[in-house]
């Protein structure tokens, strides 16, 4: 890592520090705003103005000091620091300043935080304070009218980024949704998968037991060997919904299965007794790692449905690459739909699909026997140059 990336690194680390520490943030904007108030008192005056007293300088940062509690109480630190700031003007003879900084930062903490009838009791406030305040100082329209629209304008962001916040929000509420109907998407299609399977092997297991002991001895070793490779996705998916340090170090992230595991899917398959064909069509290719993961659940739960619900004895899955699309077909010489069971189980692989832009059919199979799920799968054309997904 270069000194730029070092320097991102650690000001990403202030940043959530700062985010996680609000109390920091607070007092931070107050030390910020205390040394600009602190310039007139520091810069020269002119022979005829009164020289700065300390008293005048302690009022000020009475002012200021409010601000360390903003966030808590923003209606009551805007009312301090009026009372305040009225004390400074009527009781001290002190140097003033170009912007009332104080003010604008509790006006704006008010309208980002505050209900809307603390910005109402808010804005009453300053067309009462703000006119009183110029009269007491020049009396000028000028003024009067600057300090409306300084006013104004920090009430005007205030607002802008409770807006902003709220749209964050919500955007992170969305996300998080669908990525908990992801993740649960990828664990129903795990467990369907491998405790169907699992079933089948442990109902033909007592049968071999009695007619061929070593087919027995295959089947139980199918059940290990899928029930193995069940907790090892599960892992993976597990550590998606673990955060930072914990899921570095406990459960890093393995890539998701591609189109080079359905081989081995197939073989698994085959493994509790269904016979199941693969073949491939066209200029097989790279995909993006999301596209490949997607058609291999697809695959995966067209199979798994199988499985449980067609009675079939044989399926084939085949992959056509076309001109910018993959088409995914599985079929079996099963009993076909019936009422329901494929149905669900095709809402994951219609979910899928759907979110790359692309269709899932089911139906019957070829001459109207068996049943069949066709899925075709959008490919950018920046697949066929990468080398993932593979």
């Amino acid at each position: 890592m270069g000194v730029r990336g070092e320097a991102r690194a650690r000001w990403e680390r202030v940043r959530r520090w700062g985010g996680a520490n609000p109390w920091a943030v607070d007092i931070g904007i107050a030390l910020l705003v205390q040394a600009a108030v602190t310039m007139p008192f520091v810069v020269p005056r002119g022979p005829e103005l009164e020289p700065a007293t300390w008293p005048a300088y302690g009022l000020t940062t009475l002012t200021v000091l409010p601000l360390v509690w903003r966030r808590r109480a923003p209606l009551t630190v805007l009312l301090a620091i009026l009372a305040a700031s009225a004390l400074y003007k009527l009781a001290v003879e002190g140097p003033g300043q170009p912007l009332p900084y104080t003010g604008l930062v509790s006006v704006y903490t008010v309208a980002v935080l505050s209900p809307p009838w603390k910005r109402s009791v808010t804005a009453a406030l300053l067309l009462v304070a703000v006119p009183l305040s110029v009269w007491l100082n020049t009396r000028s329209a000028r003024e009067l009218t600057f300090s409306l629209f300084v006013f104004g304008a920090a009430y005007v962001f205030g607002r802008l980024q409770d807006a902003r916040q709220r749209a964050h929000r919500i955007e992170a509420e969305r996300a998080a949704a669908r990525e908990r109907a992801r993740i649960a998407r990828e664990m129903h299609d795990i467990l369907s998968h491998a405790v169907s399977l699992m079933v089948v092997q442990a109902e033909a297991g007592p049968v071999a037991v009695r007619t061929a002991p070593e087919r027995a001895e295959a089947a139980f070793d199918a059940i290990s060997e899928t029930g193995r490779e069940a907790m090892v996705q599960l892992r993976q998916m597990l550590g998606l919904l673990r955060e930072g340090e914990e899921r570095t170090a406990a459960a890093p992230r393995e890539p998701q299965p591609g189109l080079a595991g359905i081989p081995e899917l197939v073989e698994r398959v085959r493994a509790s007794g269904l016979a199941v064909g693969y073949e491939t069509e066209g200029g097989v290719r790279a995909l993006p790692a999301a596209t490949g993961a997607s058609a291999y659940r697809i695959v995966q739960e067209a199979l798994t449905n199988v499985v449980r619900h067609a009675g079939a004895g044989r399926a084939d899955v085949r992959l056509a690459y076309g001109d910018g699309v993959l088409r995914v077909t599985v079929t079996d010489d099963g009993r076909g739909p019936g009422p329901g069971p494929h149905g669900h189980g095709l809402v994951g692989v219609r979910e899928r699909a759907a979110a790359h832009g692309g269709t899932a059919e089911a139906g019957p199979g070829p001459g109207g026997r068996g049943f069949e799920v066709r899925v075709l799968l959008p490919v950018p054309s920046a697949a066929k140059t990468t080398g993932v997904g593979e």
